[in-house]
């Protein structure tokens, strides 16, 4: 018989899942996120609740295991929140613990080993385009804020790009797909969930910035403007390195 197991869609929830399969020698297991729940028949469902003890002395296992390379690797797949990436992370979590006497994470024969390497590529990818393309505005509020929407949930892993660069005033960075966000303090990075009823680039929007701030976004559009020759314009080369679907939260690329 199929056991099922939900967890929260937490990093860690997975983890705590993992231990439980183990810990109740549980057989044919397969690990789903609780919203993703449907009926199947001739299955045992199971909720893990996520607890940190457990979770870490998953993580340490696995850091035993796979080392910090794999770690880095199962993370940056499960921020790629592809359907499938349970699936290969427990396949991967199996390996290892089958094998304890190799390093398996470079093992690309298996499939979900494989798997993992593609996801993290994808992910860490996406990331250092979000440190490069966020464009930070200055609200009443005294708080630098921006907005993307990535393809993968990169907030936790650009976070502490953002921490050592801007040290000295406050910002936060929200993901509109993901109605969520990173806030730093001027002391530490806090995760915030609001819901926007628009866009802060949006004309209705410029009421919650400083004065100024239309002023400066003007002034870097021109810069921008300005600075471009015409006669070595490369729009393919540009959309390659800059793809078209970031360019709503450009500073440049829109019109206050």
């Amino acid at each position: 018989m199929m056991n099922i197991l939900l967890y929260d869609h937490t990093f860690e929830g997975f983890l705590t899942a993992v231990f439980e399969a183990y810990e109740f020698k549980l057989k044919q297991v397969k690990i789903i996120k609780e919203a993703l729940q449907t009926e199947q028949l001739f299955a045992q469902t199971r909720k893990v609740f996520t607890q940190a003890p457990k979770a870490e002395r998953v993580y340490q296992k696995l850091k035993s295991l796979i080392g910090d390379l794999g770690l880095h690797r199962m993370l940056y797949t499960f921020l790629s929140e592809y359907e499938d990436i349970e699936t290969h992370l427990w396949a991967v979590v199996q390996y290892a613990l089958s094998n304890p006497n190799r390093n398996i994470i470079q093992d690309f024969s298996h499939p979900s080993v494989l798997k993992l390497s593609q996801y993290a590529q994808m992910v860490h990818r996406e990331k250092h385009r979000m440190e490069a393309f966020v464009r930070f505005r200055l609200t009443l509020d005294g708080i630098y804020y921006a907005e993307i929407e990535p393809d993968f949930n990169v907030l936790p892993v650009i976070a502490k790009h953002f921490k050592d660069r801007y040290q000295d005033q406050k910002w936060m960075i929200f993901d509109q797909k993901r109605t969520y966000g990173i806030y730093y303090n001027l002391h530490k990075v806090e995760l915030v969930e609001m819901k926007f009823a628009n866009h802060l680039n949006k004309q209705e929007g410029l009421e919650m910035l400083v004065k100024d701030e239309k002023l400066y976004q003007h002034l870097w559009q021109t810069y921008f403007k300005k600075t471009t020759i015409q006669a070595r314009k490369n729009s393919r080369l540009h959309i390659q390195h800059v793809p078209r679907r970031y360019w709503k939260y450009l500073t440049e690329k829109f019109v206050v």
